[in-house]
């Protein structure tokens, strides 16, 4: 039987492994992109300020939005941190956050299968989860994003992309699907988990298809790129 790297439990298992050493290595490898990428998505969000936010981080992972999100939006009252992995979840938690647990709760899940409440959200982000999921669960999300969200609610998803057109494209691939792993097998000596996570990363493509499933779902969505296309977003807003 054909390994399926998108089964939630296979993506769980590979999250668990990794989650100790998962923000130097995402850190270090991107030469700081992926704290950058945070950063605009956490702009793209575009929250209004009038009166107190709540919202959820699906794949929240190590948590690593969250400081950007609360720095720049003071009226977020609370986040609802959604991800499969209870090694990031302890990451996160223990070694990352724990100053701001009072206005971060967990929900460890596989978010597709959550019961998260209808128009229970003024916004929801994801950072890098994306790519964990196959172009069935894109819609699946799309349409679990348009039912949590309140009318007027936005949402920005960012994820590491395929730079088409880019002059640099091949050297770039060539760091994800060949210089990750390599440094993986000589330097940290794992289970190929960060290889795994460049194999995600290239079969991603872009947040193009993502956007207009949110589309079809009846939100405003729009697709934007940084830094030449390597890293996309889905971003917009529910419709009053």
């Amino acid at each position: 039987m054909a390994l399926d790297i998108y089964d939630p439990a296979f993506v769980k298992t590979v999250f668990d492994r990794c989650s100790d050493r998962y923000i130097t290595f995402s850190y270090v490898c991107s030469m700081g992109f992926t704290e950058r990428w945070r950063k605009q998505c956490v702009a793209a969000l575009a929250l209004s300020g009038d009166g107190p936010k709540t919202g959820y981080d699906l794949m929240a992972g190590t948590g690593e939005v969250w400081p950007h999100l609360l720095a720049s939006f003071p009226e977020v009252e609370r986040i609802f941190a959604v991800d499969i992995s209870s090694g990031m979840h302890r990451r996160a938690m223990e070694r990352l956050h724990s100053m701001r647990a009072d206005r971060v709760s967990f929900v460890e899940d596989d978010v597709l299968a959550s019961d998260l409440p209808e128009s229970s959200a003024d916004f929801v982000i994801s950072t890098f989860g994306l790519k964990t999921f196959n172009l069935g669960q894109q819609r699946e999300l799309a349409r679990l994003t348009a039912r949590v969200l309140k009318p007027g609610g936005r949402f920005a998803y960012i994820e590491a992309s395929d730079p088409k057109g880019w002059f640099l494209r091949w050297p770039y691939l060539l760091h994800l699907k060949v210089v990750l792993p390599l440094i993986e097998r000589l330097v940290l000596r794992g289970a190929q988990d960060f290889a795994m996570i460049g194999t995600y990363a290239s079969n991603f493509r872009d947040s193009g298809a993502f956007t207009a499933m949110l589309r079809d779902e009846g939100l405003d969505a729009e697709f934007r790129k940084a830094f030449f296309g390597c890293a996309t977003l889905a971003c917009g807003t529910k419709p009053t």
